[in-house]
């Protein structure tokens, strides 16, 4: 069946395309043209003069629709890769916590399952901890946070393909060792929830950890000890000038004056829109089942309000904001949650950009920015059929 996507403004690498169309054939983008003359026995859908961008690529979501990844079972994975997916993340990495080995092992199993079974928006595990510096960790992690061991995470890794990012503290023993294996294996190697300086980060980059996760939050920046000033983490990652980041464009997390300074300084190319979404996206606030947290003003936090916990808003959120809070180009917004977190995990081949031979993982966004259709495959998962003709 041959789909023809038309009357829009269409996000391509070279910019925007005015007037165009998209061919869509067998799951596959076979065309983006600069006519929009209808193909005859193509079905028409019908843009309305809106945006036409590829699907988001979702790189750290801990779960949804009431749903976390550490439960390890199918339909965890499903219901909530199916509830961001619906916000337009065509392509995603389901998040795991730090959890005990048995429970990642599982969970990669559970992932293998899924996505052997023909789930078109799972791309993979990340894995965030156990190795975790307990000063810069949540208080619900407990006990299971460790340093790096080899022993467990050398012969997790040769048993599976499914894993395509694993984040660490990487100022902790053995953490630099931990660097070098992963990032040898082609995985995304981040540092996250990390006290690490200026020295410890140049090293960290150099032993492979080239990317921050959720940056600014669970790090410190420009700070005083005694009567000295020191960097911090923050500092140290931007004068990493390869190294990229990812931010929570919630509104909560971070200011809208730092959200302008990350892409500023970092730019499209080594920025991407990461959710960190727990559990509770894609729910009403007081379906929240757990006394220890809070949902409000749009984010999770503790109960006892001492810290912010995690977000429970979806990518698409993340681009709006992006636009209106941080002044960004729509078509930079666009590529921080596509074009960038695809490269970074390595899956740009397929996904990522609205290029002929790759997946039909395609988004229209409204005048407000707000997801009107989503297309994974090809095939219409979300959307309206008074766009289709």
């Amino acid at each position: 069946m041959l789909t023809q996507i038309i009357n829009g403004h269409i996000l391509t690498p070279s910019g925007w395309l005015k007037d165009g169309s998209v061919l869509v054939s067998d799951g596959k983008i076979l065309e983006v043209t600069n006519s929009d003359l209808a193909v005859i026995g193509a079905k028409i859908v019908d843009a309305k003069g809106m945006a036409i961008v590829p699907g988001f690529v979702s790189i750290h979501a801990h779960g949804a629709c009431g749903h976390d990844y550490t439960e390890a079972t199918k339909e965890a994975f499903e219901a909530a890769v199916a509830a961001h997916a619906a916000h337009g993340a065509t392509s995603q990495l389901a998040t795991l916590s730090a959890v005990p080995f048995d429970t990642i092992g599982k969970a990669v199993r559970v992932c293998e399952e899924v996505m052997a079974g023909g789930n078109p928006f799972l791309q993979g595990l990340h894995i965030e901890g156990p190795y975790l510096n307990r000063n810069m960790a949540g208080k619900q992690w407990g006990d299971n946070l460790k340093d790096p061991d080899p022993k467990e995470y050398k012969p997790l890794l040769e048993s599976t393909s499914c894993i395509r990012r694993w984040d660490i503290s990487p100022e902790l023993p053995g953490g630099l060792d931990f660097g070098r294996h992963v990032s040898s294996l082609g995985l995304l190697t981040s540092i996250t929830h990390t006290e690490a300086e200026y020295k410890e980060i140049r090293e960290a980059f150099e032993c492979g950890f080239t990317h921050a996760a959720h940056f600014y939050n669970a790090m410190p920046g420009f700070h005083k000890r005694r009567e000295y000033k020191y960097e911090g983490t923050v500092e140290s990652v931007y004068l990493m000038s390869g190294m990229s980041v990812e931010v929570i464009a919630d509104g909560r997390h971070l200011p809208a004056t730092i959200l302008k300074l990350v892409y500023k300084l970092k730019g499209a190319e080594l920025t991407c829109l990461a959710t960190d979404a727990m559990k509770y996206a894609c729910c009403r606030p007081d379906t929240v089942d757990d006394a220890r947290y809070v949902v409000e003003d749009g984010v999770c936090k503790l109960a006892d309000h001492e810290t912010i916990v995690g977000s429970v808003a979806t990518i698409d959120t993340m681009v709006a904001n992006m636009v209106k809070l941080a002044d960004v180009p729509l078509a930079d917004a666009v590529r921080m949650a596509s074009e960038t977190p695809a490269r970074l995990i390595g899956i740009d081949d397929r996904k990522g950009s609205l290029q002929k031979g790759k997946d039909a993982d395609i988004v229209i966004l409204d005048h407000d920015n707000n997801v009107r259709c989503v297309f994974s495959m090809g095939e219409i998962v979300e959307g309206t059929d008074t766009l289709v003709h």
